[in-house]
C-alpha cells in the first residue's frame, strides 16, 4: 500500500492548503516541504536590506559550511563535544584580554543566548554578591535596586521585574539621550547592587558617560563607605570600541567595572543568537550560581540560564576570531563607521534631518526630522523608504524625551560605499516626496509604556 507521499504528484504537494489550527494530517516530500517553507517567506524583508536590526545578516560561504558541520551539536554537552567547550573557554580569555582585564586575575565568563542572557547572569551575580555582603554585615538584604538610564535595552527591565530588583531608571531629556552622573545622587544608595552603563546604546548608538559615572561612584564611596560596582552593557560597542578606540577607557581598565556583556551576533559578526558575559575575575560570579550535572555523561558545571542549545554559533564565533584577527576586525569596523559617517553627512546636508548622536562611535546613524517639516514625520519616512526594500527603525525616545522621534540606521559591514550612497539618496527622495504630498503615520501605541519601570528613591 502506497503512502500519501508516494501517491501525490509534485504539483499536488506544492499546492496543498496548509492548516491554520490543526496539525497536518499527512506528510509530504522533503522537496515539497522545503518549497512551501521558502515560498511562504518570500514576502519577508530581505535581511541584506534590514538596517533596523543590529544582528548579523551575512556569512561567508566557508562560515556557512562551519555552521552546517556543527549544527547538530548540543552546546551544553561538554562530555561529547569537549573541543567546542575548549573553544568557548579560549574565547572568554581572549575577550578578557581584549577588554583589558587584569593579567594577574583569573578570567571567568560564558557564551550565552544573545546579550539578554548575558545581562541576566551579570545582574544575578551582582545581586548575589550584594546580598552576601549585606548579610555578613548584619544588614537588611531584602530591598536590592539597580541604577541605569532610560536608554537601556528592554532586557534590563525584564531582569529587574523577573528577579525582583527595584528599578532605579534615570529618565532622559531632549538633547541628552545617555546616562551621566548628573542625577545619580537621587538614585544610588546602599541597596544599589550595580550601576549599568551602556557602550553603544540602541537608541542613538552613543556611550553613556562611563568615566564620569565611575568617578562619581568613587567619590560616593569616599563619602559613604558604600562601594558600588559597574556593569558595562557592551552589546553593540563591545566589538567596536577595542578595535577603533584603543585609548578609550570604557572597560576593565576602570577598577569599578566588574562585568561586561557583548553580542557576538551584532558587531561580533556571527548570526543570531550568541552573546558573551565576562567578569573581571572568577570570584565575581558567585559559586552559588553554578550547578553541576552528570546526566549527559561526565560531571560538568553549568552557569547559564539556558541548558540545551545549538552549538554552531560557538564554532562561528571562533571562525570569525581566527578569520579576521584583531587587524581584520579593526578594518571591518573602520569601514563600517566610515560608511555611517558618509550616510549621516548626506542626510544632514540635505536639510531634512538633525543628527542625534554627535559622536559617531559605532556604525549607527540616529536622526530626527528638522522641525520645520510639519506635514510628515520619521514614521512616514520609514514607511516610504520601505517601498525600496530598506527597513529602517522609527520610534519615540524613552521618558522624559518621548516628544522626540528618531529615525535610526544600523550600517552593516556587508554594505559598500556605493550601496550607502544609494540608501542616503533614497531617503532624501522619500523626504522630497513627503514634503510635497505629506504623510499621516502615527507612533505605535505601546501596550505597556516605558514609564512603568521607572522609580526614584
Amino acid at each position: 500500500m502506497s503512502s500519501p507521499i508516494e501517491k501525490a504528484t509534485p504539483y499536488d504537494q506544492f499546492n496543498i492548503e496548509i492548516p491554520e489550527d490543526h496539525f497536518p494530517p499527512e506528510g509530504i516530500s522533503a522537496a515539497a516541504a522545503k518549497a512551501l517553507v521558502n515560498s511562504e517567506a518570500w514576502t519577508d524583508a530581505n535581511p541584506m536590506l534590514n538596517l533596523s536590526s543590529f544582528v548579523t545578516t551575512y556569512m561567508e560561504p566557508e562560515a556557512v559550511e562551519v555552521a552546517k558541520h556543527n549544527i547538530l551539536k548540543n552546546y551544553i554537552d561538554h562530555d561529547m563535544y569537549p573541543q567546542l567547550f575548549a573553544m568557548e573557554g579560549r574565547m572568554v580569555r581572549w575577550l578578557h584580554e581584549l577588554w583589558n582585564g587584569p593579567k594577574d586575575l583569573e578570567p571567568y565568563g560564558t557564551a550565552t543566548v544573545g546579550s539578554s542572557e548575558a545581562c541576566m547572569l551579570a545582574g544575578l551575580a551582582h545581586k548575589w554578591n550584594w546580598r552576601k555582603a549585606r548579610e555578613q554585615a548584619g544588614k537588611d538584604a531584602s530591598r536590592p535596586n539597580m541604577v541605569t538610564g532610560g536608554n537601556v535595552q528592554i532586557v534590563w527591565k525584564k531582569f529587574l521585574r523577573y528577579f525582583d530588583v527595584e528599578p532605579r531608571i534615570v529618565p532622559l531629556k531632549p538633547g541628552n539621550y545617555r546616562l551621566t552622573a548628573e542625577h545619580l545622587d537621587q538614585y544610588v544608595d546602599e541597596n544599589t547592587i550595580a550601576v549599568v552603563a551602556i557602550a553603544g546604546q540602541t537608541f542613538t548608538g552613543e556611550d553613556d558617560d562611563i568615566q564620569e559615572i565611575h568617578d562619581w561612584l568613587d567619590a560616593y564611596e569616599k563619602k559613604t563607605g558604600v562601594s558600588i560596582p559597574m556593569h558595562i552593557d557592551g552589546a553593540s560597542g563591545g566589538f567596536v570600541n577595542p578595535f577603533l578606540y584603543p585609548d578609550y577607557k570604557w572597560d576593565f581598565r576602570l577598577p569599578r567595572v566588574q562585568s561586561i556583556n557583548a553580542s557576538g551576533h551584532k558587531f561580533g559578526l556571527v548570526p543570531p543568537g550568541i552573546g558573551w558575559v565576562v567578569f573581571r575575575e572568577r570570584k565575581i560570579f558567585n559559586e552559588d550560581l553554578v550547578f553541576y550535572v552528570n546526566y549527559l555523561g561526565g560531571e560538568m558545571p553549568t552557569a547559564t540560564l539556558n541548558f540545551s542549545r545549538n552549538a554552531f554559533q560557538i564554532a562561528l564565533q571562533y571562525y570569525q576570531f581566527l578569520r579576521l584577527g584583531f587587524d581584520g576586525y579593526r578594518r571591518v569596523m573602520q569601514h563600517t563607521v566610515d560608511n555611517a559617517q558618509h550616510i549621516r553627512d548626506v542626510l544632514v546636508q540635505s536639510g531634512y534631518f538633525t543628527i542625534m548622536n554627535e559622536t559617531q562611535r559605532i556604525p549607527v546613524v540616529a536622526l530626527t526630522l528638522n522641525k520645520k517639516y510639519t506635514n510628515f514625520n520619521e514614521f512616514d519616512v520609514s514607511g516610504k523608504v520601505r517601498e525600496r526594500g530598506w527597513v529602517l527603525s522609527a520610534y519615540q525616545m524613552p521618558p522624559d524625551a518621548e516628544t522626540v522621534n528618531s529615525l535610526r540606521i544600523v550600517v552593516r559591514p556587508h554594505m559598500n560605499h556605493n550601496v550607502c550612497s544609494i540608501l542616503a539618496q533614497d531617503i532624501v527622495k522619500c523626504c522630497e516626496y513627503l514634503e510635497q504630498h505629506g504623510g499621516n503615520s502615527t507612533p505605535p501605541k505601546l501596550h505597556d509604556t516605558h514609564k512603568t519601570a521607572t522609580s526614584k528613591c
